[in-house]
């Protein structure tokens, strides 16, 4: 999955950014609030987490403005100082999904974006199990037919999105925009060389033919 970490503080965007990305997620920055509503506006996001105080354009603004008229139902959230009940409230009203103040322990930050990009595509559990593979979206962990199996960041991301949109088709353009950030340009066959390794993966370990290829359309887990 991918995120968008909108901070100032240019230690505390690279901290989170890299414990995220240890995590197999696809993570963009922004150090302010312009470049941050240029990020949101153009790609789809999972997660948006988001200070308040930024120059620029200050967090709450760019809250206001990506939950006005036609904006995406990207969950956000609020990473602040603002401590007050009367902050929190302000945030949730404005469209936030959650609000966490610092400083805070990383162990909840990351707990709390797994729960919304959960929550984002319809998952009330940690747990996927579908043709006797199983993934912890929590562990960041799969296992088949009970064994563990090792999957690369980028292959557990994407086996990982292709399970929360069960039962839909993903096109191949979704799939460059949900497991490859902004430092990486997808050449014409990288999806394809991607699932054909997860492919070969999943065989290996006793689960074939769980992806289906929708020729010149997509891919699908029934």
């Amino acid at each position: 999955m991918r995120l968008l970490v909108i901070e100032d503080s240019d230690t505390l965007r690279e901290t989170i950014a890299t414990g995220l990305r240890n995590e197999c997620y696809c993570i963009d920055t922004a150090a302010d609030g312009e470049t941050g509503r240029s990020l949101a506006l153009v790609n789809d996001y999972d997660v948006i987490i988001l200070d308040l105080m930024l120059p620029r354009l200050d967090g709450m603004s760019l809250l206001r403005e990506l939950r006005g008229s036609g904006g995406r139902p990207t969950p956000v959230l609020i990473l602040s100082a603002r401590d007050t009940v009367e902050d929190r409230v302000a945030g949730l009203r404005a469209g936030a999904d959650d609000y966490l103040v610092k400083p805070f322990a990383y162990s909840e930050l990351l707990a709390r974006v797994q729960a919304l990009a959960r929550r984002h595509y319809h998952h009330d559990q940690p747990m996927i199990e579908v043709h006797g593979l199983t993934l912890d979206t929590a562990a960041r962990a799969v296992r088949c037919g009970g064994a563990a199996l090792d999957l690369p960041p980028r292959e557990y991301a994407l086996l990982e999105y292709l399970l929360l949109r069960r039962g839909e088709l993903v096109t191949r353009t979704e799939i460059e925009q949900h497991i490859y950030d902004e430092q990486v340009e997808p050449s014409s066959n990288v999806v394809d060389a991607a699932v054909c390794s997860l492919r070969h993966r999943l065989t290996a370990a006793g689960a074939s033919d769980l992806i289906e290829t929708r020729r010149g359309r997509g891919y699908l887990i029934p």
